[in-house]
């Protein structure tokens, strides 16, 4: 008798699965950590450009990122990725039902797919509409599945703006979109409205149209959570008006707005914490490499710009490298008293050669070790060295040379300090050793290269002013960045590191406004911190719009927010 195989579906309680992720309002730091989790699990992410940056922070190295095609052909994808065992990620903005959502959980659930399809929503899966239909659909075809919710929009937002929604434990909150506003009868609610952008002043008229008062407190947000979120607040019969002062309007705005109507508006004046930041909104140019930009990149965030790095300079190993093999023979066979590190880069380039001999930080035993300054420092410890001597004030090379201690033939058995620098590194340091009797050994350990010109846009942003700051952090960032990009315009503010760095500045005719306390990168950042705080306390003092620099500009627009 002859048995014809029937072909059984996937198991749902082996291989994958399916989670319906929320990704929280815009801003990425609201991502929770288990939606997190599942996008670094991923091997196939399925994202619209303008969530692509958001899924690379979180992706494998293997995993490949694809733009969506069509709602048939990105299903396709998706069951194809899990058949294949892996686990596909659809990233989705906004209401996913509105891109193709339905027809992919359709797709899905017809092929009895048992993997792990990970989607990921603007907001709250469950309040965004689609993941309940496509969960049910899961369901039907017994694929086991998780929800991950995520920070919704209708309290994420208006908590960036400032406004409170239940200030009382008893305080009536009603969510609804815009489309409903003329059944919303008129009550003492605080009422949030999703899909606010469209049209604004007709959400007044109809809600007064409906009983409410015209001195109704409402304030509509753009953007939320992200360093473009825009407020203005007004009543209900004076939007319009009030929107034009602000220069708002339908062209000149862009992404989600969340409206809020209520009392509770009046508090935004004194909660508004996020767009109140002293940099918010600013865009900083930050001319260092990739590397070394991540920790002020991170500070300029905290205090609400938006940083852009920008390489001036490329660090390439040394053309000859006997120098540097006979300097690290030399410190594991004791040839060294001290080492001097004058930069992060000098410490990275004898790392890797230690690296590449299978040596360790074990064979700096015995050795002292000196540190120019903080992040140096840092760089050291992260290689597992505790430096010896860290200049307390002036951390450049000068600061080092002035505190570093004369040789004494009985308490120093040995009179060699090692130098590994860049190739263009001055001779202060190695001057003032020798004049306090030690031997230098001055070698190089990197060389330093312009880096190429940054993209048209960048160059034309920075010689048009649009820039809010530029920070340099070394004369050789000034020099480079105007040999590859131009000067920065008259309306940007510049920060530099210390006095040196100022001094090359102003050779190229720039005007110094901010100069760090201590030569630090993080001093720097919190400097320009502390001068756009002032900036702004003046131009409220004055009752004149808070503007960024860049706003000052001949012909920008003037923007309130």
């Amino acid at each position: 008798m002859n048995v014809k195989e029937v072909e059984q579906p996937p198991d749902p309680g082996t291989g994958g699965w399916v989670a319906l992720v929320g990704a929280g309002p815009g801003d990425g730091g609201l991502l929770t950590v288990r939606a997190a989790e599942l996008l670094g699990q991923a091997g196939l992410v399925v994202a619209a450009a303008h969530l692509a940056d958001l899924a690379r922070r979180y992706l494998s190295p293997a995993a490949q990122l694809t733009e969506p095609g069509d709602a048939a052909a990105t299903a396709e994808t998706l069951v194809q990725a899990a058949r294949d065992g892996q686990l596909a990620v659809r990233l989705f903005g906004g209401d996913p039902l509105l891109n193709g959502a339905a027809a992919e959980a359709a797709a899905c659930a017809e092929a009895g797919v048992g993997q792990l399809a990970v989607r990921l929503y603007r907001g709250d899966p469950l309040l965004s509409g689609g993941a309940a239909a496509e969960a049910a659909a899961c369901a039907e075809a017994g694929v086991r599945f998780e929800i991950v919710p995520g920070v919704p929009l209708a309290t994420a937002v208006p908590a960036y703006a400032g406004i409170p929604l239940a200030s009382e434990p008893n305080a009536e909150l009603r969510v609804i979109h815009a489309a409903e506003i003329s059944r919303v009868a008129y009550s003492p609610a605080t009422l949030v409205v999703l899909g606010a952008d469209a049209g604004p002043a007709e959400l007044g008229k109809m809600l007064i149209a409906a009983g409410w008062p015209e001195a109704t407190p409402f304030a509509i947000t753009w953007d939320g959570t992200t360093s473009t979120q825009q407020t203005v607040t007004t009543t209900l019969g004076r939007i319009g008006p009030d929107l034009k002062a602000a220069g708002v309007s339908l062209a000149n705005t862009r992404g989600p707005a969340i409206a809020v109507v209520g009392e509770a508006v009046n508090m935004r004046g004194t909660l508004s914490w996020f767009e109140t930041k002293p940099l918010f909104g600013w865009r900083v140019l930050v001319p260092r490499t990739k590397e070394q930009a991540a920790v002020v990149s991170q500070r300029l965030r905290e205090y609400g710009a938006v940083p852009e790095e920008v390489p001036t300079i490329a660090v390439e190993p040394p053309r000859t490298p006997q120098q540097m093999e006979r300097a690290v023979k030399g410190l594991v066979t004791g040839r060294y008293q001290w080492v001097a590190f004058t930069s992060v880069n000098a410490v990275r380039a004898v790392r890797e050669r230690f690296e590449e001999y299978g040596l360790d930080a074990r064979a700096f035993a015995g050795v002292k070790v000196a540190a120019v300054g903080e992040q140096t420092s840092r760089a050291l410890l992260d290689f597992g060295i505790r430096p010896d001597l860290v200049p307390d004030q002036d951390q450049s090379a000068e600061g080092l040379a002035a505190a570093w201690p004369p040789y004494d033939d009985v308490l120093d058995p040995i009179n060699r300090v090692l130098l590994p620098r860049a190739d263009i590194a001055t001779e202060t340091l190695l001057a003032r050793l020798i004049d306090i009797g030690w031997e230098a050994e001055d070698v190089t350990a990197y060389r330093t290269v312009r880096a190429a010109p940054p993209p048209a846009p960048i160059r034309e942003a920075i010689k048009g002013g649009g820039f809010d700051a530029v920070l340099f952090t070394s004369s050789s960032t000034v020099r480079n960045l105007v040999g590859i990009a131009g000067k920065p315009h008259a309306v940007t503010v510049i920060g530099v590191i210390g006095p040196q760095t100022a001094k090359t500045a102003a050779e190229f005719g720039l005007r110094v406004d901010v100069t760090a306390p201590r030569p630090s990168m993080i001093a720097l950042v919190d400097a320009m911190a502390e001068h756009g705080a002032a900036l702004r306390a003046a131009a409220e003092e004055a009752g004149e719009p808070v503007r960024r620099p860049s706003e000052r500009r001949r012909g920008a627009r003037r923007r309130l927010r």
